[in-house]
């Protein structure tokens, strides 16, 4: 599995030009996607609704809502 590309604009295109908290999304070779965020797994697990859930080794991580909008046009519809 290897990053294939860059899901939306680079954070320096949202104003980090500095590289910190740069939340980011990529595409994969294998056809999924990887998003770097800040980790909120403890914080926001009790919120999950009823249905559901995360094994062990999955982490809930929060990405930025210029992020997910400025990534919308490069994801897939299928």
């Amino acid at each position: 599995m290897k990053i294939k590309r860059r899901i939306g604009v680079p954070p320096s295109a949202r104003g980090s030009a500095s590289g910190g908290n740069c939340p980011d999304v990529f595409e994969l070779s294998d056809g999924n996607f990887a998003v770097i965020g800040t980790e909120a797994t403890e914080a926001l697990e009790r919120e999950l609704p009823a249905d559901a859930s995360r094994a062990d080794y999955e982490r809930i991580v929060v990405v930025s809502r210029e992020t997910l909008i400025r990534a919308k046009a490069d994801i897939p519809d299928a």
